[in-house]
């Protein structure tokens, strides 16, 4: 599988005004874990936000994602860690929709899992979607990524609750997996 490159980086307060921008587009928040609070989401929240993750206040090992080119165009970002069991949920988003659709956020997910992986040295990773998010289900099966299943109602979005699946990669199967590209 050829993926384009990317690079993760840590965040900065430069990053503020990307994120903000791309926080009042429902195309790009709908599928995000809290979108009912996109917008209004002020450049003072998204500053304040930003600065808890580079301050490791938040409890999110959030990194921005750069292109080939150095632009900016989403974040990953690993949370809910359970270090007694050595997991953690894994959250992504390509905030610049021209990146969309290029393979840009396998290429991150495959990043951050490495940073799980051997930097924290997780034994899995796991993460949820919409049942509605085809799109990203498909990407997320097309880079290794398991079913679990289904968790019904998991999530109340616009008032409505909507059920969500839970997928997940070992790291034995990351490592098989990148052996073989």
């Amino acid at each position: 599988m050829n993926v384009p490159f990317v690079q993760l980086r840590e965040l900065t307060l430069d990053d503020v005004e990307d994120r903000y921008q791309w926080s009042l587009d429902t195309q790009v928040t709908k599928h995000l874990v809290v979108p009912d609070q996109y917008p209004p989401f002020t450049r003072e929240d998204t500053k304040k936000w930003i600065e808890a993750c580079i301050n490791r206040k938040n409890g999110y090992e959030q990194r921005a994602i750069t292109a080939e080119n150095g632009i900016h165009i989403g974040w990953v970002d690993l949370k809910n860690f359970d270090k007694t069991n050595k997991n953690a949920e894994l959250g992504i988003a390509i905030g610049n929709k021209e990146y969309w659709g290029k393979g840009y956020g396998i290429a991150a997910l495959y990043s951050m899992l490495h940073v799980a992986f051997f930097e924290f040295e997780l034994e899995k990773v796991w993460l949820r979607v919409d049942e509605d998010n085809l799109q990203a289900r498909k990407s997320y099966e097309k880079a290794g990524f398991v079913c679990e299943g289904l968790m019904r109602n998991d999530r109340l979005r616009k008032g409505q609750f909507i059920h969500r699946y839970r997928y997940s990669m070992l790291r034995e199967e990351y490592q098989s997996l990148i052996s073989s590209l």
